[in-house]
């Protein structure tokens, strides 16, 4: 099984994971020459050796019309009814709505797309909140939002790249004291990066400044899995992406990439009985469970006090989805109380790849590990070419 894990003792920003990331790549230079091919407007981007604290890695250096944008993204976040200052009148404020339409139109694979954009849309969704305007009046500074975009983008590519099947990192640290941003002055974490971090283990220390950014911040919660200490496996590559400002620890990112033998990880089981809920009911809890990420959701019949009929109700999820599980079960069925057990489950690792028939393509479900493999091919794909051609499901699959 394939591990990446992120190491965020100095923090995290967009071009420290993108430079992290781009020193495990065996390939480096195709990545560069992609990244140049998209054809974001005044984006120059280049990989450079950089050294902190006797530490060499690399600095992905970016430049927007020519010049390297170091502040972080929320100093260029404004809601839409902002007072701009003089000096600021000139820019051009980006909407979310102008940023999905930039990223559809990205010569890149869909998945890469499609995780920039629910990227974009946590840092969307925080500032919202922040800043007390509905998303669709959250809008970018032209400048802030260009870099950003390249980092972000960047990090996307690199993960799909890189395909790892976990991803895992530290504890955050977020730095102390204030930071400077468009709206004034702020504690750290700033408030964005605070709502972006809610579940994720952080912390501060003496050095003073913002180590964490609201790129950053949303990169780390749309792809680590779990967060907490390095797993027990077998280093395969680490990589050094270095930040620009000086610190007396060395202000970089690590990324370490591994491989597990016996990939294992911690989930939680959450149960509730029920005796004065309808079917109906149960079953859009069901869904509604389903839709917010559990593993898995399924009912068992039980007897209960006074010999009632009843359902027990059994929601798999990660820990980290703990308290949006438990909300919905209390939301959606009549329960008064909700159990919870830890339990560790051992998977085998899945991919998926895409078989080409006569009749289309099928995408199959490969499952390895601990001497088994298995070829699974998708249902929907069958269905679709069985309702199209008047195939049986098991012609299809004999045909693969």
């Amino acid at each position: 099984m394939r591990i990446l894990y992120l190491d965020c003792s100095m923090g995290a920003a967009g071009d420290m994971l993108m430079a992290a990331l781009y020193e495990l790549l065996d390939d480096k230079q195709t990545f560069l020459d992609t990244m140049r091919g998209l054809g974001l407007p005044g984006i120059e981007i280049s990989a450079e050796p950089a050294v902190k604290c006797g530490i060499t890695g690399t600095h992905m250096k970016v430049l927007v019309h020519g010049s390297e944008e170091l502040d972080a993204l929320h100093d260029h976040l404004h809601e839409h009814a902002h007072e701009h200052s003089h000096d600021h009148e000139h820019h051009h404020h980006t909407g979310l709505h102008e940023i999905e339409h930039l990223l559809s139109h990205l010569d890149l694979p869909q998945t890469v797309r499609d995780d920039a954009l629910a990227v974009y849309h946590r840092i969307a969704e925080a500032e919202s909140k922040v800043h007390g305007r509905p998303v669709d009046q959250i809008h970018f500074h032209e400048v802030g939002t260009l870099d950003a975009l390249a980092d972000v983008v960047g990090v996307c590519l690199l993960m799909h790249l890189l395909a790892p099947e976990k991803v895992y990192a530290s504890s955050v640290h977020v730095g102390s004291g204030q930071v400077k941003c468009a709206h004034g002055i702020l504690p750290v974490p700033a408030p964005a990066t605070a709502l972006l971090l809610a579940g994720v283990p952080i912390y501060g220390g003496a050095i003073q400044g913002e180590l964490c950014t609201p790129t950053g911040a949303a990169l780390l919660t749309h792809f680590v899995t779990k967060f907490g200490e390095l797993p027990a496996m077998r280093l395969l590559k680490s990589g050094y992406g270095m930040g620009t400002k000086d610190f007396p620890a060395a202000n970089c990112v690590r990324a370490m990439l591994g491989e597990m033998d016996a990939p294992t990880e911690e989930i939680l089981e959450l149960s509730c009985n029920l005796d004065d809920c309808t079917g109906e009911a149960i079953g859009f809890a069901m869904e509604r469970l389903l839709d917010a990420g559990a593993l898995d959701v399924y009912w068992t019949s039980v007897g209960m006090k006074k010999n009632r009929p009843g359902i027990l109700l059994t929601c798999m999820c990660r820990p980290l989805d703990r308290e949006k599980m438990v909300e919905l079960l209390f939301r959606h069925t009549t329960t008064l109380g909700v159990r919870e057990s830890a339990f560790r489950r051992y998977t085998l690792s899945r991919e998926s790849k895409t078989i080409q028939t006569p009749d289309g393509d099928i995408r199959v479900k490969v499952s390895t590990g601990y001497g088994v493999t298995r070829e699974k091919p998708e249902f929907d794909d069958l269905a679709k070419i069985a309702r199209k051609t008047g195939k049986s499901l098991s012609e299809l699959q004999r045909s693969i």
